[in-house]
């Protein structure tokens, strides 16, 4: 059965420069033209089955809010058809459906009153929705007093609680702390279990391939690819790192190591006849990155490899990652030092070394000069998004040296898991267990 069935549907917004544009369109005389349109959703069409739980994922501005708002009901689209089978409840933007003097309770009665449901039952589920919401004595102040957190708290439990048969998401739970947030998806886990549909929009690549059975990838108002989430992922993360068109058929590059251990790939990468910097040409490269240091030497290229792929975004839990540095020298350095750093989207550190603290003493590098270095090790991380800086530096005698060229947050990376992972927090410490022989035991 077909619980949402999205047919060549369109959106146009009218956008003007200003107020006043807008009102000289409305009272001129000839009706002349102020506005510009802007397509937000171009010929979108999808069927969702019933009990399927949907990802959608895009770049801002991909037209994944609206497209939502229009299955709510909330938007008419300008061109197209929309039909949703049962009761739809929606949980958009910060503030939607809620009035912001009225009390909580009085929202969430509202709320339920708009759905249909009787003024008798939302009083049966009141507790529960306020056990759930766990606001205190802030349920019976109004919502205008609320934080952004206590907000998607009260809304949240008051659209779960409604017995929809679809459920819809637009980021409204990356406002909430971390307890809150795990206890969301351990309900949105259990309605799914009883077949409810859900639809929701993230920029977390980890909720698509943990949660969603299916995902769709939009942008610039059109649907590009629909399917199995890990491999929408890749195409979103082809589209997000500097690639054009998806229909290039950018894929990482399978390397062949010879003997001796080079390969093309790195002897390209070491030829001193380009120190010109390419990194933006990489297709984990992040372009808001940061960067410092006093330019005696730059970074100017990197690649990361995994699994004989090069050039790669998305990364194996507990695969061999290696990650490649070329540093160009315009002057001379007696002891250069290079690191790396992989942090969490939060900017919390996972891990971060260098040549100085591992206690490696390159060799001194001439100005005019560029070197490849290499990093490899066994990523052991929480699947999920991730940052990675890079750095090069000059030994003097502190742990992190003279900074010559730090490139913050440079490349964007995703560690996947194709099944459950065997442990819980950032890092797999890889822990053994026994259960000691009964010689060890004191016996009574």
């Amino acid at each position: 059965m077909i619980a949402i069935s999205v047919r060549n549907v369109s959106k146009k917004f009218r956008l003007f420069a200003s107020p006043q544009e807008r009102l000289f369109e409305t009272f001129h005389p000839f009706r002349k033209r102020y506005h510009r349109e802007f397509l937000a959703l171009n010929e979108v069409s999808i069927d969702i089955p019933k009990g399927k739980t949907i990802g959608i994922i895009g770049r801002n501005g991909s037209g994944k809010s609206t497209l939502l708002q229009i299955i709510a009901g909330i938007v008419q689209p300008t061109n197209g058809s929309v039909v949703v089978n049962g009761r739809v409840a929606a949980l958009l933007e910060l503030g939607a459906g809620f009035n912001p003097d009225f009390t909580g309770r009085d929202n969430v009665m509202l709320n339920g009153a708009l759905l249909g449901i009787s003024r008798d039952e939302m009083i049966e589920r009141m507790p529960h929705i306020q056990a759930f919401a766990d606001i205190g004595e802030f349920f019976d102040q109004p919502v205008k007093t609320y934080s952004s957190g206590m907000f998607v708290r009260a809304a949240f439990a008051a659209t779960i609680h409604v017995d929809p048969d679809v459920l819809i998401i637009d980021e409204a739970l990356a406002v909430g702390d971390a307890k809150f947030q795990h206890k969301c998806y351990e309900h949105l886990s259990a309605l799914r279990e009883r077949g409810i549909t859900i639809l929701f929009v993230t920029h977390s690549m980890a909720l698509i391939t943990t949660y969603a059975q299916q995902a769709v990838l939009l942008d610039q108002g059109k649907m590009i690819a629909t399917g199995e989430p890990g491999l929408i992922v890749d195409k979103y993360h082809e589209l997000l790192f500097g690639r054009n068109s998806l229909s290039e058929g950018s894929h990482s590059i399978t390397i062949r190591e010879e003997i001796g251990g080079a390969n093309r790939m790195v002897s390209e990468m070491a030829s001193t006849h380009s120190m010109a910097d390419v990194c933006h040409g990489r297709k984990s490269y992040n372009k808001t990155e940061t960067r410092f240091g006093n330019g005696d030497a730059k970074i100017v290229d990197y690649a990361l490899q995994c699994e004989g792929l090069w050039d790669v975004v998305d990364v194996s839990f507990r695969s061999m990652l290696n990650i490649y540095v070329k540093a160009a020298f315009f002057r001379d350095v007696q002891e250069p030092a290079v690191g790396f750093c992989i942090k969490t989207v939060e900017g919390i550190y996972v891990y971060a070394t260098n040549t100085i603290i591992m206690g490696e003493q390159l060799k001194p590098i001439s100005g005019g000069e560029a070197r490849v270095f290499k990093f490899a090790f066994v990523l052991s991380i929480s699947p999920g998004d991730y940052f990675l800086d890079l750095g090069v530096m000059q030994v003097d005698g502190t742990r992190g040296g003279c900074v010559l060229d730090v490139r913050r947050s440079i490349a964007h990376c995703l560690v996947c898991l194709d099944r459950d992972r065997p442990f819980d927090g950032l890092v797999d410490l890889a822990t053994n267990f026994e259960v000691l022989e009964e010689q060890f035991y004191s016996r009574s």
